[in-house]
């Protein structure tokens, strides 16, 4: 005979509904992973084999589906990116910073249009880029500040210099998966400052680089 406790009957159906949770959480960090933060709910459903509308009711919005995907991912990178700040030189702290945000974008393009593309409704998707910013110009003034990095680079070229990196990456993931190593170290090089360099130009503002690579990302633009 049934049970008619009803701490009974309803504990198989929470313990489903946290695993379709976690399914759909998983397939939805996978999706965003190869296909960028513009990839529909519908194809997460299909990656989770879950209804659409399962992952309606748990995930209203695209930004909240985002948030359950990334949160401990962007954490772990903010954490790091702070972290940098305390390389023994400035020079070592920002190229740790190029090298972590390069390798992470080339292999999440989820998570590089959270981190360059702004323009997301969610409070918390907002206030990463808000709290790594500033710390990526911290890092840019101390290199300065010794003199190492060329004094014409600003902390808004940064996001323009690592979607130009995450661009080949995204590009060759087929052919030639880690040739964006190399036009990495080219980038690194030209922003060491070393004798006879050339003058680069005037430097964008910050309203125009986040414009540009809003015109860039196909998923920020749409956004944006």
């Amino acid at each position: 005979m049934a049970s008619t406790d009803p701490a009974v009957s309803e504990r198989p159906l929470r313990r489903d509904a946290q695993a379709n949770r976690q399914r759909v959480v998983e397939a939805a960090r996978e999706v965003f992973a190869s296909r960028g933060s513009s990839a529909t709910l519908d194809e997460v459903a299909q990656r989770a084999g879950v209804g659409v509308g399962t992952v309606y009711r748990r995930f209203p919005t695209r930004e909240l589906l985002l948030r359950a995907a990334l949160e401990e991912r962007l954490e772990q990178h903010a954490t790091a990116v702070e972290a940098a700040l305390h390389a023994p030189t400035g020079w070592d702290g920002f190229v740790r910073f190029l090298h972590r945000a390069a390798e992470l974008h080339a292999t999440d393009r989820a998570v590089r249009d959270v981190e360059l593309g702004a323009g997301f409704d969610d409070r918390y998707l907002r206030g990463i880029r808000d709290r790594i910013m500033p710390v990526v110009a911290q890092l840019v003034d101390r290199a300065h500040a010794e003199g190492s990095l060329r004094p014409d680079v600003t902390a808004e070229d940064v996001p323009l210099l690592l979607t130009m990196i995450s661009e080949v990456a995204q590009h060759s993931r087929e052919t030639s998966p880690g040739a964006w190593t190399r036009y990495l170290r080219i980038v690194v090089d030209g922003l060491r400052n070393t004798p006879g360099t050339g003058d680069l130009g005037a430097a964008p503002s910050g309203d125009d680089a986040l414009a540009l690579v809003r015109h860039w990302l196909p998923g920020a633009a749409r956004r944006g």
